[in-house]
């Protein structure tokens, strides 16, 4: 079994409404997509994001990547290029884990094999400001089936507390939330909106201070009345480690464009485990492939809300699946069997540039 062609594509898909960050607002997402064939006909695809402002890799130099690790795998089983890809991945690790998956999926990989059907909740992001806003927001969330609730904060510390407190009200106790500073807090500012926090229905504080400072979150962590949990700076096995022996730190979120494969990726959420922590799964900025990849991982290997998202973002006319993944009564719904198949229009009228390489060597239909 050899690759006979790669595409790669660079996409560009609206949303429904801008998605919020302390860094950036996204008005439309922009994956990598990658199509895999091998010489039986087999197809896997992959997808990624970059961030812009979220790490040190560019869309530019990820795209790059994609494409020259295409061009040097083709001819290659796909096993081979998992590991010659796996020796590259540190230069790019977003766009690594775009083709890595395209290649397991084309493996047929077992965890993405569902027999039966399975759904998973999903958490939603809250972005209501005034207090009939939120209360008005509160009800929509809580009708649509989410039992959890994602609020960002970071931005302006007195205005976060205040919002956060009007939103446990509306609340009542009816969902939990999930409080995220993405990075945005100094040392200072973290340390007191944690004293400030009243801890009634939180479930976590994510990601305070910058992900370089450990420092600075494992200050935040000692004096939280909830537990801490670290996002950014969880990128490997020993990243884990070093989060368990912080006093405070009570959960560690991963994302599969972090952990470059599904395999790396399930070992890791089960050495989150292994700790005696608890695993939270699942990139807001995730496309269908990504989010339902992440889907298929978590109900092996955790037991927490899910945050693989981001497809419920995307306008309808721009998800890209033939079968779009079900959602209802907050949860991502899976059918048995379910095995995603794009729907090429809808990726030709969504795609900003491709690139296709096919082995010179091999009859390519």
């Amino acid at each position: 079994m050899k690759i006979v062609e790669i595409t790669c594509y660079r996409l560009e898909q609206p949303l429904s409404t801008p998605y919020r960050l302390s860094y950036h607002t996204f008005e439309a997402f922009q994956p990598m997509l990658v199509r895999v064939r091998d010489r039986d006909g087999r197809v896997g695809w992959g997808e990624q994001l970059i961030s812009p402002g979220s790490g040190a890799e560019t869309r530019a130099g990820g795209w790059a990547f994609l494409n020259e690790m295409a061009l040097r795998v083709l001819g290659e089983s796909p096993e081979a290029a998992f590991e010659l890809i796996g020796s590259e991945s540190e230069r790019s690790p977003v766009a690594a884990t775009a083709i890595n998956t395209a290649l397991e999926m084309c493996l047929g990989a077992e965890m993405l094999r569902t027999a039966e059907a399975f759904s998973w909740p999903l958490l939603t992001a809250f972005n209501a400001e005034g207090d009939e806003a939120i209360r008005a927001e509160v009800e929509r969330r809580l009708e649509a089936g989410y039992r959890t609730l994602k609020i960002k904060v970071g931005k302006n510390l007195a205005a976060d507390i205040d919002r956060v407190r009007r939103i446990q009200a509306a609340v009542a106790g009816r969902a939990t939330l999930r409080i995220d500073a993405n990075r945005a807090y100094s040392r200072a500012d973290a340390i007191a909106f944690v004293e400030a926090l009243t801890p009634d229905g939180v479930e976590l504080f994510e990601q305070p201070c910058d992900a370089a400072d450990w420092e600075a979150n494992a200050a935040v962590a000692a004096v939280s009345p909830v537990p801490l949990m670290l996002d950014e700076p969880i990128c490997s096995e020993a990243d884990i480690d070093r989060a368990a022996r912080i006093s405070g730190v009570g959960l560690c979120k991963l994302k599969l464009k972090r952990f470059g494969s599904l395999s790396r990726l399930e070992a890791a959420l089960l050495r989150v485990r292994g700790h005696g922590l608890r695993a939270v799964l699942g990139d807001g900025l995730g496309g269908e492939i990504n989010c339902w990849m992440e889907a298929c991982v978590a109900r092996r290997a955790i037991d927490s809300t899910g945050e693989f998202n981001g497809y419920l973002k995307l306008r309808p006319e721009a998800r890209l699946l033939a079968e779009p993944l079900p959602f209802e009564g907050g949860r991502m719904q899976v059918p048995a069997g379910y095995w995603p198949e794009v729907d090429m229009a809808r990726l030709s009228a969504h795609c900003l540039e491709q690139q296709r390489h096919a082995a010179a060597s091999i009859a390519v239909a």
